[in-house]
Order: structure tokens, then sequence, then C-alpha cells
């Protein structure tokens, strides 16, 4: 029996005046799935990651959660439906502790005073979940790496409870070890039965902890591997040396 994607985005489409930043894109993600988009710059990924987090409307085309068709009009509309996005800047506050980042406009309060102490429960909670490696709910940002930091970004995602998790790029500029960390918490979305869509650059970290890996050329689908892919199969789907029917009639992407 055929599942059911959690994500399921048929013919996508978005222009900019008459740039064509993607074309015709198709993507599934299942839960307990971490699906790699990768590409060239200027392939589309940071134009499909937006679509998918609301912050740009697409021009044409289907997306729908759990079979049923949505429109994600805005990112409170993605968080509302479940869809958390991770974007390189992070958006966090180095003047503030672990646990005020992870709550930052989403405070919670009682008798309308914040209530410190279960936003601190939550948040311990929450990197126990994912064996973070951060100190303290109490620690100060100013105080992490850039890994930390990136794990802070990926545990804020989990306030909401979401089903499908976006990651721009979270390995950019980090050291092996501080790599290591966040390819870790990725692995541990996965397992506590999250969707993961994780756009990268790295191929290393991208064959590491992918299930499948989908290619964007020239905001087109160019192929579509599993986690075994050879690198230079991967490699001619993204520099166009192959050209890819996407999908295939078997769900894999065969070459012309």
């Amino acid at each position: 029996m055929t599942r059911v994607p959690l994500l399921s985005m048929r013919g996508i489409s978005k222009h900019f005046g008459a740039v064509e930043a993607i074309a015709g894109v198709d993507l599934d993600v299942h839960a307990h799935e971490v699906v790699a988009l990768v590409g060239d710059n200027g392939a589309g990924k940071s134009t499909l990651a937006k679509v998918i987090s609301g912050v740009l409307s697409p021009d044409v085309g289907l997306i729908e959660l759990d079979g049923v068709p949505v429109t994600i009009s805005s990112p409170s509309v993605a968080h509302d439906l479940g869809i958390a996005t991770v974007f390189q800047d992070l958006a966090l506050c180095d003047n503030l502790d672990v646990s005020a980042n992870l709550f930052l406009g989403r405070e919670i309060r009682t008798a309308g005073m914040l209530d410190d102490g279960r936003m601190e429960e939550i948040t311990r909670q929450i990197l126990r979940d994912l064996t973070s490696r951060i100190p303290t709910a109490r620690t100060k940002l100013s105080t992490l790496s850039a890994g930390q930091r990136q794990s802070v970004a990926i545990a804020r995602t989990l306030i909401g409870n979401p089903r499908l998790v976006v990651l721009d790029e979270p390995t950019a500029a980090l050291s092996v070890a501080q790599t290591a960390e966040v390819l870790t918490l990725i692995e541990r979305l996965r397992d506590l039965g999250l969707g993961v869509i994780l756009i990268s650059h790295n191929m290393n970290d991208v064959r590491a902890v992918s299930d499948r890996i989908e290619v964007l050329r020239h905001g087109r689908n160019n192929g579509s591997f599993g986690a075994t892919a050879s690198y230079e199969a991967i490699l001619a789907a993204i520099t166009g040396a192959t050209h890819y029917d996407v999908p295939a009639h078997d769900g894999w992407s065969t070459p012309r």
C-alpha cells in the first residue's frame, strides 16, 4: 500500500518578473524521512524553501499535507500547519538565553505574566529529546559556538509540535565537530517522526543523513536518488552532464 506523503508538491512554479526561479517542481516528503534538496547556486532551492515556509506564494501548482490541499499564504499559516523553517541567518538574539530564544515571539504567559519556569521546563525537555550538547536552558546565546547556535535554532522548531522542518544550509561555515553535532540533531528529528528537508551544498553531509536526494537544476527537477547513489551520479545531475526524467515509473529517476 502506497504511503501518503506528509508533504506533496506538484507543478510548483514561481516567477520574478521575467525570471523563472522554479518551474513545474515536484517534491514529496514522508514522515520519518530526511530529503536533501541539492543543486548549484540559482537552482531554485531557497525559492522552493520559501514557498514551503509561506514566505513566497507559488504562481501555480498544488501543495498537499497528508493528502489534503493547502494554501501556505504566510509564515504564520505555515506554522499553524506544522511547518517550521530555519534559514541561514538563524534570527537568534545574542543577549538572551537559550530558553528565551526558543520562545521568542511565542512566550508563555500565566495570569498576564511571563511563565519563565514553564518555558525553561519545556526547553529542557526539547534539549533532552534532541540529545543536544547545549549546557543549560539558561545559557546565554553569546557564549555558544556556531554549532550550538544552529542547535538552538533547530530546537526552536520543535515549539508548537511541527510535522515538517526545513533546514537551509544548516552546516555552512561550521567546523567538523560542529557539523557532526548538527547532523546528529537532523537524524534525531527524523527519529522523532518528523519529515525533514535539508538544503545543502555539502555532498558529504547530504549523503551522511539523507534518505533521498532531490536535484534541482535551473529551477527544475533533474534527478531523484537513494542514499547509496554515487557522488558522481549526483554531481552529473547537478551540473547537467546527465538529464533525468522525473519521476521515473518506478519512483526513481532514469537518465537519458
